[in-house]
């Protein structure tokens, strides 16, 4: 529906993301950014990618350009016929840190989550890490965060297995691997609490993170928090804060100023307005 928007609208990006809501975890924005490459050449993607992103209209919220920015990585792979090492290069020549960390987080989903059916010659069958365990540190984060989705095809979908793998992460890692669980978690249980809650349980002293990437992903896929808070009021009492911090860290991106942060954070939890505030970066 994204990419048929982008030609409605003649290839006009911002025009198009105005057009488009969050429902099934932005995959219209995901649709339109992917389909905004079409036509280029190899060689003229770094420009291409440089010019897509841009405009108050995508810029007012954190939100809305996070889900441009991640769409470049996707259509980067796509466009690149799934050439990791080029895409990465190529999101690193976006404007600043933040961004061209959000676009390595749109080339590591399509790359274990293809959006049209490829295996990419990036994964292995023997080392399920990789390539998270040999790209540059840069690149580390948003590969961890997508690892498990990596992982649970491989295993049937065993969520005991999947955490024992995440524990073969990389030391530093192995946190951002259960964070990668929850979002997992959250996706593959339709968002239940309890469901969420019992898998994340599988991660031990790592079930914390698990909870804040599920809290997270709750909040991606609504565009809101309502049901984020349903997770964290029922998860354990040593997870509650860091999961109303994991909502703050969406929830900020979808207002501007931070007075509005606050008042967000302020309408969904009393108890836990510190952790949501210090998420939501409205300190």
């Amino acid at each position: 529906i994204g990419a048929a928007s982008l030609e409605h609208f003649e290839g006009r990006v911002a025009q198009a993301l105005a057009a488009g809501r969050a429902t099934c975890w932005s995959g219209y924005y995901h649709g339109v950014v992917e389909h905004a490459f079409q036509g280029s050449e190899r060689h003229e993607l770094p420009a291409k990618a440089r010019s897509i992103c841009v405009g108050d209209a995508i810029r007012r919220t954190g939100y809305v350009a996070y889900q441009c920015v991640h769409g470049l990585g996707h259509g980067l792979m796509i466009h690149t016929g799934y050439d990791l090492p080029e895409s990465l290069r190529v999101c690193d020549g976006l404007e600043t840190a933040w961004d061209q960390t959000s676009c390595h987080a749109g080339v590591f989903m399509e790359n274990v989550s293809s959006s049209y059916g490829v295996k990419s010659r990036w994964l292995r069958d023997d080392d399920l890490i990789y390539p998270c365990n040999a790209v540059a540190p840069r690149h580390k984060t948003y590969c961890y965060l997508m690892l498990t989705s990596r992982i649970l095809p491989t295993n049937g979908y065993d969520w005991r297995k999947t955490a024992a793998t995440c524990r073969e992460s990389e030391p530093e890692w192995v946190a951002t691997c259960f964070q990668s669980l929850g979002r997992d978690a959250s996706g593959n249980t339709r968002q239940d609490p309890a469901a969420i809650l019992d898998i994340c349980r599988l991660g031990g002293d790592d079930a914390r993170e698990c909870v804040y990437g599920a809290a997270r992903d709750i909040v991606s896929n609504d565009a809101g928090p309502r049901r984020a808070v349903a997770l964290c009021g029922d998860a354990p009492a040593a997870a509650r804060a860091y999961c109303f911090e994991g909502i703050g860290t969406i929830l900020g991106g979808l207002h501007v100023y931070r007075g509005e942060r606050r008042a967000a954070c302020r309408a969904i939890t009393r108890g836990y307005f510190d952790a949501c505030v210090r998420g939501a970066a409205a300190t």
